[in-house]
């Protein structure tokens, strides 16, 4: 499954899931977390259940944490359903993510994995359930507040130094269980330019793809998780080049040196474009 653009719906909306499904997004996450209130939440686990029958594009739930009061009715709500995949919020690592696979048998998790402190140091645990992974997230708005912080961001909207690790730790991890790394959300979805180097940045730096909160900025990340067509043709000239002498360990190309780590990157690039 290819998973550049993962569009937030929240689940008592179902008046906004065709427009959704049309934007354009690889896949839909219908919320029943934090933009669903207390009191709708029943109303959203309906919603959700008669839409996922008939999608028409892959369906992720973002069901609340596995400590909430809530999420017994969510799990209850979709199992045996068709989902594509189940978002789990403030993911602390491996044991969680077994604990939802006993609970959703056969459904691909895709954990929010630095939303609290503790998660920060389970993150080197996700290789030992990567069976059940379908990628690895983060998200810069719930560990701020759980550490007292007053802002993730700069007012450039930059983040700051403990974020920009958690951003890194978790891309690392991600690629150290061998799943896709998925970018966080970029919150001002009316800056699209913004959106667009913020986006850029994250496939220059190995994510796979990103979240988005509007279906504006769809078609901004599919096509910044997308290579260009230089990025392809010179992947193709790497793969051929090293096919056409497959006992060197170096070649030279266009007067640059490239080795076994340039062929590895140009086989990733070109296998994403295949799937």
């Amino acid at each position: 499954m290819t998973l550049r653009s993962l569009l937030f719906v929240p689940g008592d909306r179902p008046d906004r899931f065709a427009k959704a499904a049309a934007s354009g997004a690889d896949a839909l996450i219908l919320d029943l977390e934090d933009a669903v209130a207390p009191d709708r939440k029943a109303e959203a686990r309906k919603a959700i259940a008669d839409a996922l029958p008939g999608a028409t594009v892959p369906m992720f739930v973002r069901v609340n944490p596995l400590d909430s009061s809530f999420h017994a009715d969510d799990i209850a709500a979709i199992a045996g359903l068709p989902i594509a995949g189940v978002l789990l919020p403030k993911a602390e690592g491996a044991a969680d993510v077994r604990r939802l696979a006993a609970e959703l048998p056969g459904v691909p998790i895709l954990p929010i994995a630095t939303e609290t402190p503790k998660a920060i140091f389970a993150l080197g645990s996700y290789g030992e359930v990567a069976e059940h992974l379908i990628g690895l997230t983060w998200g810069a708005e719930d560990l701020p507040a759980a550490i007292g912080a007053t802002t993730s961001r700069d007012e450039n909207g930059d983040y700051h130094a403990p974020y920009q690790l958690a951003r890194s730790l978790t891309l690392f991890a991600a690629h150290a269980a061998g799943v896709p790394a998925i970018e966080t959300v970029s919150p001002d979805f009316r800056d699209l330019q913004r959106l667009e180097i913020y986006a850029r940045a994250g496939f220059r730096d190995g994510f796979s793809g990103m979240m988005a909160i509007h279906p504006a900025q769809v078609p901004v990340i599919n096509a910044s998780f997308s290579p260009s067509p230089e990025q392809i043709e010179a992947a193709r000239r790497v793969v051929d080049a090293f096919a056409a002498d497959p006992a060197a360990g170096a070649l030279q190309i266009d007067g640059k040196m490239i080795d076994a780590p340039h062929l590895k990157a140009a086989q990733r690039l070109l296998a994403g474009i295949s799937e």
